[in-house]
């Protein structure tokens, strides 16, 4: 079974609670002896994993990132949807989705992750020839959202879209120039929010693939937002009208 390299804190801390069998060694900077880190090699004993201290450029050499807080672990890839179809056999009735054209910067997707985690959308998926790869730095920014929300690469975005369509998903892509605010738009039922890379935007073909095009109001001098921020501000607002629209108690 191929091993991955996770590293981090919070990213290896998040495994560890969620599936620790799936990690198979742990490797600590030998000269910390802080609390922090002494809590997490308890947390990784108790869980049966093994630990090793080494020194600090072991680490180095394994990470080429070397923000890894001296901790590197060795962990196994959990099971996940392979397809979004399966991702929508699983759903329920109003699957939310996050669609990525054109990212390609490991931090972006970590912090998209992070947030698509905390709205609690099903999976996010992007084209295998214009995106970043779920690397190690990706995980770390993602803080363990890599492990519980779905990230797949899919062959066609265009054909994705209208796969999606075809089973009752609203496609929903973001653009500066469109006439409809994010606010205006219902991101109620089942829907996949799609956004473009900072400046480039979402390609011509995944621009047709959408019911609708929407914009975030911006109302300084900038003219676009990073799209992790811009991510975030969709799949809020969604969880927002997902929220006042459902039934309450009683």
């Amino acid at each position: 079974m191929t091993l991955r390299l996770l590293y981090g804190f919070h990213a290896v801390g998040a495994r560890l609670r969620a599936a620790p069998q799936t990690v198979r060694e742990l490797l600590l900077d030998a000269a910390r002896h802080d609390a922090r880190m002494r809590q997490l090699r308890e947390r990784a004993e108790q869980a049966g994993v093994a630990v090793q201290a080494v020194a600090a450029a072991r680490l180095d050499a394994l990470v080429a990132e070397r923000r890894h807080q001296g901790v590197v672990a060795r962990v196994e890839a959990l099971a996940q949807p392979t397809s979004l179809d399966g991702v929508l056999d699983a759903a329920g009735p109003q699957p939310l989705l996050l669609g990525l054209d054109g990212i390609t910067d490991p931090h972006n997707l970590g912090a998209i992750l992070r947030s698509a985690d905390a709205a609690g959308v099903h999976a996010v998926f992007a084209p295998k020839d214009r995106a970043v790869g779920l690397t190690a730095a990706a995980a770390k920014v993602a803080s363990g959202a890599a492990d519980s929300v779905p990230y797949l690469m899919v062959t066609n975005m265009a054909r994705a879209l209208a796969g999606l369509r075809e089973r009752g998903v609203r496609v929903i892509g973001a653009a500066g120039e469109a006439q409809c605010s994010v606010y205006q738009a219902d991101l109620t039922g089942p829907c996949a929010l799609v956004l473009g890379a900072e400046g480039s935007g979402l390609r011509r073909l995944v621009r047709e693939g959408c019911d609708l095009l929407v914009r975030i109001p911006m109302l300084g001098s900038v003219e676009s937002l990073n799209v992790s921020v811009a991510a975030g501000v969709c799949l809020f607002e969604a969880v927002r009208q997902r929220q006042a629209a459902a039934p309450g108690p009683g």
